[in-house]
């Protein structure tokens, strides 16, 4: 798959680009499947999508095993006894599915690149009684755990859009700190 171009409704995305978000995003979520664990121990479906996403990220296909593992995942939460192991689940849903960021200029594809890291920051909030600092901790390790070429592809797009409750707001946090990064040669 080469650049995909189009009009200028359309953001130039390498394989590459969509690599280094399926990184970051797995990295994201990652730090979630603990939570998510201690609820469901003996489901794999969670880790089975972020190891999809290390999978794609380092040179895979992009292909049923992301949907399928994404989709799994998806299930999982729907399985869950608690809040913070649904949105655990959900942020490894995400990171399988930060492959399939499209190449539309549009906020809403933020959420493809930065909606494990949300979930996951949400599931860590929860699991400490609601504790918003906590999250926003995570959202800091996030940052720094940013490469230059996932804020290169985020700022392709436009900033995060409003909406979508706490999540939606720890998105448009990390979009912020993303943006905010300067990196020297």
């Amino acid at each position: 798959m080469g650049p995909v171009t189009g009009d200028a409704s359309e953001v130039v995305l390498s394989k590459q680009d969509l690599r280094a978000v399926a990184a970051f995003a797995a990295a994201c979520a990652e730090a979630a499947l603990g939570v998510f664990e201690a609820d469901q121990p003996d489901d794999a479906r969670p880790r089975a999508a972020v190891g999809a996403a290390w999978e794609f990220a380092r040179g895979g296909e992009r292909g049923k095993s992301l949907r399928d593992t994404a989709w799994a995942a998806l299930r999982a939460a729907r399985n869950t006894d608690t809040a913070a192991a649904r949105e655990a689940a959900w942020a490894a849903m995400s990171a399988a599915a930060a492959a399939y960021l499209h190449p539309l200029a549009k906020a809403t594809q933020v959420k493809h690149i930065l909606g494990a890291g949300a979930h996951a920051a949400r599931a860590a909030e929860l699991a400490a009684g609601d504790d918003p600092s906590v999250g926003a901790g995570h959202l800091q390790q996030m940052v720094r755990r940013a490469t230059p070429a996932v804020v290169d592809v985020l700022q392709r797009f436009p900033a995060a859009p409003s909406g979508g409750g706490r999540v939606g707001e720890l998105i448009r946090l990390l979009d912020t700190g993303l943006r905010s990064l300067t990196f020297t040669e």
